[in-house]
């Protein structure tokens, strides 16, 4: 399945939406960067690989606009600490952004 990433500057959240479902990533935007706070996937998307879509999304959506970034949420953290090409912008692997 292939999946959409929208970004609600309103609400302040990325979100998917599969079906009646919404998946989302919560952030803070911050001077130079973007902090993840919160995933959320709905029980019924579970297994479907929407979180790992959504990290990943998030982190490449960083990349392209030059972010810095803090994982607060753990999921995110998780999956920076899984996927190393990714630790270069967070400023919780990378302590030359701090």
């Amino acid at each position: 399945m292939e999946y959409k990433l929208i970004n609600n500057t309103e609400k302040s959240r990325f979100e998917v939406q599969v079906g009646p479902y919404t998946a989302i990533e919560e952030y803070k935007l911050f001077d130079g960067g973007i902090s993840y706070i919160h995933t959320e996937v709905p029980k019924e998307l579970a297994g479907k690989g929407v979180g790992s879509f959504i990290a990943k999304s998030i982190l490449e959506y960083a990349i392209t606009n030059k972010l810095k970034v803090k994982p607060y949420c753990t999921f995110i953290k998780s999956y920076i600490d899984k996927h190393p090409e990714y630790q270069k912008i967070s400023v919780f692997h990378n302590k030359n952004l701090q």
